[in-house]
């Protein structure tokens, strides 16, 4: 039974489905519970101690759809309240930061490693803390690319007016000769056809989505939680509030079509 339990995912909105999405490429047999915290969006502006209170909070909700690991699928939550849910929760606590960096050191041929996302996660020097953690020679360049997220909600991907603020973002990095940029916020995968042509072809861009992904199957693998059913595992969706356009959105991110979306009251938690 416990194996079969499934694999629960929070974020602070809509982006993290692009990490629900990896995960179900990675572990198509898994279950997975996703909550966003849509009426509280976003994290980026909340003071910290706010940020780990509605981590707490989404936490406990997934515990309650018992689930087997949880899966941070926000990089403010991951950068601000990981270290606090490992340490409040008895179950494998997976963020996006250290995912993310991790596998850009393995990328990277030069030590230049460009960091995108929101401005609180460039401000809290999330991945550069992370990347320094690891490797001290590491040259870090960080931009926050704030419209980025909007831009892939409208569903932009493909759209001049993307191109242009793409390229307004990113002529520093293009000049600092990196060879691997982080997409450190979750939306920003939509836009990584743009960002990559943007960017250059010669930079590595690295989802923390995907490495996410990877750190979670290994984990589950580890602890002898891995299903053993060779059926494909449910999506269940659950959301604080239920925007007009949030299924459209969901369906945009998911990759795939949405039945059924619950709305909960996430402070009873």
């Amino acid at each position: 039974m416990e194996k079969e339990k499934p694999i629960g995912v929070f974020d602070s909105g809509v982006g993290g489905l692009t990490v629900v999405k990896r995960l179900i490429s990675a572990l198509p047999n898994e279950s997975i519970v996703y909550f966003g915290d849509t009426a509280r969006v976003p994290y980026g502006s909340k003071s910290n101690d706010t940020v780990i209170e509605y981590s707490i909070q989404n936490t406990k909700f997934l515990l309650q759809k018992n689930v087997k690991t949880v899966v941070v699928a926000c990089n403010t939550a991951s950068s601000i309240a990981i270290d606090v849910l490992k340490k409040q929760f008895d179950i494998p606590i997976i963020g996006m930061i250290e995912p993310g960096s991790i596998s850009a050191i393995s990328n990277t041929r030069n030590k230049k490693i460009g960091v995108i996302g929101t401005r609180a996660t460039i401000n809290n020097h999330a991945y550069r803390n992370q990347l320094h953690k690891i490797d001290e020679s590491l040259i870090v360049f960080e931009k926050a690319c704030p419209l980025f997220v909007p831009l892939a909600e409208e569903g932009w991907v493909d759209h001049k007016a993307t191109y242009e603020i793409a390229d307004e973002y990113l002529k520093e990095l293009k000049q600092s000769d990196i060879d691997t940029l982080i997409l450190g916020c979750t939306h920003y995968p939509i836009l990584s056809k743009v960002i990559q042509e943007v960017i250059g072809k010669n930079v590595k861009l690295i989802d923390s989505g995907v490495a996410s992904s990877e750190i979670v199957r290994t984990e589950i693998e580890r602890i002898g939680l891995a299903t053993n059913s060779s059926a494909r595992g449910n999506i269940s969706l659950y959301v604080s509030d239920i925007s007009t356009n949030f299924k459209s959105i969901a369906e945009l991110f998911l990759g795939q079509s949405v039945s059924e979306i619950i709305k909960v009251d996430i402070e009873n938690f």
